[in-house]
Order: structure tokens, then sequence, then C-alpha cells
């Protein structure tokens, strides 16, 4: 079964400082359909304005992710953790047993964009940890290339469950096999551009959500970045 999440059907939660889209059930969003995947959970497009941000406070038992497309984050936790985030890194936070962190956008004049990616970790406590890591050059990652894996030291960060993370980044009139393995669970997440699938059109914004065997392949339309997620 496959399940298109339309970005324009997302959740959003907008503030003085903060315009955020839910792919999934997320803060006073709740849609049924939309209650995470597999292990993932969140997956919020953020925009922080100019000198603003998420003040300190905690998580538990999660992984997460945060992925910069726009300015500049500066991130401080409870570790001794200061650091600043920009496009081309990633972070990976495990909060496991219990951290407190504050996210703020770095810059007292751009505003700050990015995906935050919150994936169940496989068991619960353990010690927090912290990673952080560049994305491939661009042109060296047409195809899906693996960031994130429960397999410690097969990617450059180390989830805490049976779940591994890629990235894509192909071009114009380029096709893009969508893997997927019986008993797993597969998600799609179109991060820049426009492609279609099957004849469906998926734009920026737009999840694709299935545990099919066998896919047709994504036909981008425009240059685009995308995120595969392969679930247990």
């Amino acid at each position: 079964m496959s399940l298109i999440h339309e970005n324009m059907n997302r959740g959003h939660t907008t503030t003085g400082w903060l315009d955020s889209f839910h792919t999934f059930s997320f803060g006073g969003f709740r849609d049924p359909a939309r209650m995470g995947y597999g292990a993932l959970r969140v997956i919020n497009e953020d925009r922080i304005i100019p000198g603003s941000g998420f003040g300190e406070h905690g998580h538990g038992d999660m992984d997460i992710l945060t992925l910069v497309l726009a300015g500049k984050l500066r991130h401080q936790d409870t570790l001794g953790n200061e650091t600043e985030i920009a496009p081309g890194e990633v972070q990976l936070m495990s909060a496991g047993s219990g951290i407190r962190h504050s996210e703020m956008n770095a810059s007292k004049t751009a505003p700050a964009h990015f995906l935050q990616i919150w994936i169940l970790p496989d068991s619960q406590g353990g010690a927090p940890d912290y990673q952080q890591a560049s994305l491939p050059e661009q042109e060296n990652a047409r195809d899906w290339t693996l960031i994130a894996s429960g397999t410690r030291g097969e990617a450059p960060l180390s989830l805490l469950s049976d779940t591994k993370l890629s990235i894509a980044y192909p071009l114009a009139g380029s096709s893009l096999a969508v893997p997927s393995g019986k008993g797993r669970r597969t998600f799609v997440q179109i991060v820049e551009g426009v492609a279609t699938i099957g004849g469906e059109r998926l734009t920026a914004g737009d999840g694709l959500q299935t545990s099919e065997d066998t896919l047709p392949p994504l036909i981008w339309v425009t240059d685009g970045q995308a995120l595969l997620f392969d679930m247990e």
C-alpha cells in the first residue's frame, strides 16, 4: 500500500518567530492518517526569524536529526556541545535517558530554514549522544547516498533503530529508483524540486509512504533533493 502525504495538507504552526509545517501529527496538529510511519515520527519544515529560536527544552528517547537548508543554527546542550549547523551539514542528537538543548538562528539578519526529523529508537534509556557530519557533495550524490544508519560504522551518523536514511540530489530528466524490500517500510520526502512516480506528481514538501515490494522510479522534472527512509 502506498500513500502520498501532500504538502498542502501538512499541519501548520505559525508564531511571531516560527513558521513550521508538519508532515506528521505534531503539537496542535492531529491527523489519524499522519501519525508517523514505522520508526519515523516527525518531519517538520521550520523557518525561524533572525535572532530567535527554540530556547532550552528537554527530550528523551528520540533520535533527532536537523538538516539545515538555508541560514545557520546555533546548538547548545547539557552535554556541553556548542556548535553551528550550516547548509551541507546534518546533526543527530540521541536524547536517550534525557537531554536539554536550545536551537537558535545564528544570524541577526537572515532567516534559518531547516528540517527536523524525529526517529524512535529501538530501546529506551541509555546515555544521550551528539553527532554532526557533512553531507555528501551534490555532484557525488545524484543517486541515494547513505547519511545515517542503525548499523554502526555504515554511515557518517549512527541511529539507534533499524533505520537507514539516504539523501539524493538528482538532475532534471534523470530517473531515481526507489529501493524497497520485503517486510520493510519506505518513506520518501521531497525536499526540493518536482518529480513524478507512476504518473503521480510530487513537489517539495510531499512525502511518499509505502510498504510495496517494488515501486516505479522517480522521474525528475527539475533538479531536486530528496530523503529516503528505509525502516523495519
